[in-house]
């Protein structure tokens, strides 16, 4: 009968005896620094909490998002169906289609969710394809510039909006609600923004 190997020999020691976060002991057991238990705390710690604040969307998917201006709701689709309802805010400037960098309009027209920010300044956001060709054509007419970085997003990290319609432009709504809607809708989700 062979007897098991301790926790001290083989490759483990090996690589224990290479590393300032593990130190052998006097018993053949390994033992932690406080360097490397903080560390491995600290990393648990956070993919928990990357885990509890996005769990995984398991419904029906979202195929479209309508974006009702004047009756500021948004509608996530599972085709004809309504998966869910929001009200939201818009840019300070809220009536006609956007025109130019600065107007403080919500776009009107289809578009597509084309990216996502975790670090987004207002707590969560998913990115509009704003400006597209006809944009960007009709803005240069003008002279201006189109604008961008529209998004549906979340309320500021940094304080509270004080009014209506109150962003540059984008899609407001609270933060509890773009965590669902940011794990809910894939990119390439067709999004139309109407009157």
């Amino acid at each position: 009968m062979t007897e098991p190997k301790r926790p001290d020999q083989g490759r483990g020691a090996a690589i224990a005896a290479t590393s300032p976060l593990v130190r052998p002991s006097s018993t053949g057991l390994q033992t932690f620094t406080r360097r490397a238990f903080g560390l491995t705390l600290g990393a648990s710690a956070l993919t928990v909490a990357a885990c509890a604040k996005r769990p995984a969307y398991n419904g029906p998917p979202v195929t479209g998002i309508v974006v009702n201006k004047s009756a500021r709701r948004i509608y996530l689709l599972n085709y004809d169906n309504v998966l869910k309802a929001y009200d939201v805010d818009l840019g300070f400037s809220p009536e006609g289609h956007k025109q130019f960098e600065g107007d403080g309009r919500t776009p009107e027209g289809t578009y597509q969710i084309d990216r996502r920010n975790p670090r987004s300044q207002f707590h969560l956001s998913v990115g509009i394809s704003y400006p597209n060709d006809n944009d960007r054509a009709l803005a240069f007419a003008a002279g201006k510039r189109p604008g961008g970085d529209i998004f549906i997003h979340g309320e500021p990290n940094n304080e509270r909006p004080k009014k209506r319609d109150w962003t540059a432009g984008c899609i407001a709504v609270k933060n509890d609600e773009i965590e669902e809607i940011y794990v809910m809708v894939p990119l390439g989700t067709s999004i139309s923004l109407r009157a």
